[in-house]
This record gives C-alpha cells, sequence and structure tokens, in this order.
C-alpha cells in the first residue's frame, strides 16, 4: 500500500525519540486543512479524496481521533497507527534522529501566473507503508 505519513509529536519528542522516515509534519490544529485536497491552504501530497493519510502521534490516542476526523472530510483511506509513535518504535519499525528535526509541512502555493500549484518547501516521497492498522 502507498500511503503519506503525516506525523504529530511536538519537536522536544522528536528530537529527545526521533522520527519516522519520510513523515510529513502537520501540526495537528493544521491537520484537516492541509489534507485536504479542496482547501487553498493543503499540502503539495494532497493530490485527491483518494490518498491514504497515515497519522500518528506519539501514544496513539489524539491521532485516533484526528483519523476520523480527516475521514469525515472524505478522506476515506485516513487511518492511525495504533499505539503511535512509542507503538512504532518498540515494534522495530524505522526511527532516525535527525541533528535538527523536520519543520511542520506548508501549503502549496500559487504558480506566478496563478494557475497549478507548487509546494513551498521540499516535499516528502510516499512511502510503502505494508498494512494499514486502522482506526484504534
Amino acid at each position: 500500500m502507498q500511503g503519506r505519513r503525516a506525523a504529530r509529536r511536538p519537536e522536544w519528542q522528536r528530537r529527545a525519540d526521533g522520527e519516522i522516515p519520510g513523515a510529513i509534519v502537520i501540526e495537528r490544529n493544521h491537520l484537516e486543512w492541509r489534507c485536504d485536497p479542496s482547501s487553498p491552504a493543503c499540502v503539495p501530497e494532497a493530490t485527491g479524496y483518494d490518498v491514504t493519510w497515515i497519522v500518528c502521534c506519539d501514544e496513539g490516542y489524539s491521532f485516533s481521533i484526528a483519523a476520523a476526523s480527516l475521514q469525515a472530510l472524505g478522506l476515506s483511506e485516513a487511518t492511525d497507527v495504533t499505539g503511535g509513535f512509542r507503538a512504532w518504535r518498540a515494534a522495530g519499525l524505522p526511527v532516525v534522529k535527525l541533528a535538527e528535526p523536520v519543520s511542520p509541512r506548508l501549503a502549496r502555493a500559487a504558480t506566478a501566473s496563478g494557475q497549478g500549484k507548487t509546494p513551498t518547501d521540499s516535499p516528502a516521497s510516499p512511502v510503502d507503508l505494508g498494512k494499514k492498522t486502522g482506526p484504534s
């Protein structure tokens, strides 16, 4: 399965414990309008309502609700990582420690002509995530 991982853990947690490689960091209070492809503030990865968003917080509680919120917007493939980052790390899945944590993802910006969109920062590549965990 191809999906986009959106992770939201505070910078201090990401500094201390590491990050999920390739995850797109989106602030929780920005999540819905960054992932909704009809939003003028969406991220470049929000290419349609069929995108699989796999959201992850530290323990898996707040992002179970976030995944449900994305589903309510029509992003029916949105899900979360059961147990969050802690379960991810405990399962031995990849974690990277960066000198500087990844900055939160910004919205796309209109091109000079006003047509189309271009990213305002470097996009993360979709990654193969294996089996989807489903909402907790």
